[in-house]
């Protein structure tokens, strides 16, 4: 499987620093499973206890002896209790006070290091208190971007470039309605790129700057190899795609779920969409009523909806928060849950034809990866540039909103229609299948040669 051991017995130990978001966890495991497939490589992954808890249940025991998760100790306090560190059900207002108390656990991440005397740091994208730890110790450390390339490549142009230079990638752009809802529901949204020189001070820019040699993306060159090499242009770094890193199908997924998979197998193949806005992000009633009325409108399409609530914070019923007589009108035809579901499996199973999304870029890698089309819907963070990514690839659509960032009901039934079931969609599904093919063949592949002699090279470093 890797070539470069072969010409080498040494073992190198990783350190991989997360954000404590689990969905940059998550992508963080998937890349320390592929590094740790390749035999020379110990990784430790760290984090904070509540995340390192939901991490244990996710770990194969085939990983149990290359894979060590290593708890991060952040300060606890009666405004940010334990379960609060991390991102998943945290009330928006405590963000900030999460975010300063993360750099607060640098004491505790220099004993991490100091106990570990590992070979290479791979961080995230705002940690320089963990670079300057690995710096303290002649540690070399690389970060490790999991999100969507083109809005790096657009965030880093608008550093760096002068004001004459204009972002060759227009089609990146927000569009208006999306625009409108991120007004609507009170979310920041980054100006178009001016190309004005701006104070590249700020810890994401430092942490670009501090990586060593290069940068690593989740992402292929299939998907985005020309802002890849715009990104690596501007940075003067090499930029590296590690690969999709979509997570693995477990078996127990579908044992917890046996009726909702006999459902899937009764159903058409192609014939189901699937519906989920992410463990993050919560519908508003709108959003609810809009999805369920386009839905209904469709008529022949039957959906399976995931329909989340914030920690502590369900007082409905899935019944009570639907339109009325939305579950009798629909019937058969559809699923609706307020409990999470096996993503990946739902996904990869013959009935599924498209995928309603928020498109998180993990969602966005998991559609591709198991050739599945998307039905965009964007809500926020780097969610409109993922949009655009999917329709650029000519695997998806974005449904379009009013001026007051409602989801416009008809046009979604239309769009559900087309990407599903409607000879107008058939290039959609066709690209769809295709770059799922590519996307799963790099997977089997496991991470790129190139990466993986980049990362020997560092660790040698260290020697």
């Amino acid at each position: 499987m890797d070539s470069t051991n072969e010409s080498s017995n040494s073992r190198y130990r990783v350190i991989l620093l997360p954000w404590l978001a689990y969905s940059h966890i998550s992508r963080f495991l998937a890349f320390g499973k592929g590094l740790a497939n390749h035999k020379c490589f110990d990784i430790y992954l760290c984090s904070s206890q509540v995340n390192l808890q939901t991490l244990r249940k996710n770990l194969p025991e085939r990983y149990s002896q290359s894979i060590t998760l290593v708890e991060l100790n952040l300060p606890s306090s009666s405004s940010l209790p334990l379960h609060y560190h991390t991102t998943n059900g945290l009330p928006p207002h405590l963000l900030k006070t999460l975010t300063a108390d993360y750099a607060k656990s640098f004491p505790g991440f220099e004993v991490i290091i100091q106990n570990i005397r590992p070979h290479l740091l791979i961080y995230d994208f705002s940690q320089l208190w963990a670079i300057d730890a690995a710096t303290s110790m002649n540690i070399p450390s690389v970060m490790f971007l999991s999100g969507c390339v083109p809005m790096f490549a657009m965030g880093v142009h608008s550093a760096l470039r002068p004001s004459s230079e204009k972002f060759p990638f227009p089609e990146m752009y927000f569009k208006d309605h999306e625009i409108a809802h991120m007004k609507a529901i009170g979310r920041h949204i980054p100006p178009p790129p001016t190309g004005e020189i701006k104070t590249t001070s700020h810890p994401f820019f430092e942490c670009i700057n501090r990586s060593r040699d290069i940068i690593l993306v989740k992402s292929t060159r299939e998907l985005a190899g020309k802002y890849i090499d715009y990104m690596s242009q501007v940075v003067g770094k090499k930029v590296l795609p590690v690969g999709p890193l979509v997570e693995e199908n477990s078996k127990e997924a579908v044992n917890e779920h046996v009726h909702l998979f006999q459902w899937l197998d009764k159903k058409e193949e192609s014939s189901v969409v699937f519906v989920s806005f992410g463990s993050e992000y919560f519908l508003s009633d709108n959003d609810i009523e809009d999805i369920a009325f386009g839905l209904e409108l469709s008529q022949v399409i039957s959906f399976i909806w995931v329909i989340r609530s914030p920690e502590g914070a369900k007082t409905r019923s899935v019944e009570q928060v639907l339109p009325h007589g939305f579950l009798e009108r629909i019937g058969d035809r559809g699923m609706v849950t307020d409990k999470w579901l096996p993503q990946a499996k739902i996904l990869s199973h013959s009935s599924t034809g498209g995928f309603i999304s928020h498109c998180g870029w993990g969602s966005v890698m998991e559609s591709i990866h198991y050739g599945v089309p998307v039905i965009a819907m964007p809500m926020q963070f780097d969610q409109p540039f993922n949009a655009r990514l999917v329709e650029t690839l000519e695997v998806g659509i974005d449904v379009s909103r009013d001026g007051d960032g409602r989801l416009k009901r008809e046009e979604m039934a239309e769009v559900l229609k087309k990407v599903v079931v409607e000879d107008s969609g058939a290039t959609i599904r066709k690209n769809a299948k295709e770059l799922g093919e590519i996307m799963r063949n790099k997977m089997d592949q496991g991470v790129d040669k190139e990466v993986i002699e980049n990362l020997i090279k560092l660790c040698q470093m260290k020697n």
